[in-house]
């Protein structure tokens, strides 16, 4: 799990359950993301709450998942930094 501190002391991560967050202090998630099926059962990745694309389609969940995770990575988490 990769976690951000920026300077003002405030942290940003991509939530899993490998670390509980609440050990570190308060914390507030929010959500950055939507995978959801589409009308013929292809899964999308809606990243538009962090001002990103909408990815897919998908055969998989998992994909769409993994893609999901590799976008918020590169130009989300990255980018706070």
């Amino acid at each position: 799990m990769e976690i951000l501190i920026k300077p003002s002391g405030n942290a940003l991560c991509i939530y899993s359950d490998a670390i509980p967050l609440s050990a570190i202090g308060k914390i507030e998630i929010t959500r950055a993301s939507h995978v959801e099926p589409n009308s013929v059962g292809q899964w999308m990745a809606d990243l538009s709450p962090v001002g990103g694309p909408t990815l897919g389609p998908f055969e998989k969940r998992t994909d769409a998942i993994t893609a999901e995770v590799n976008w918020l990575r590169k130009n989300w988490l990255l980018e706070s930094a």
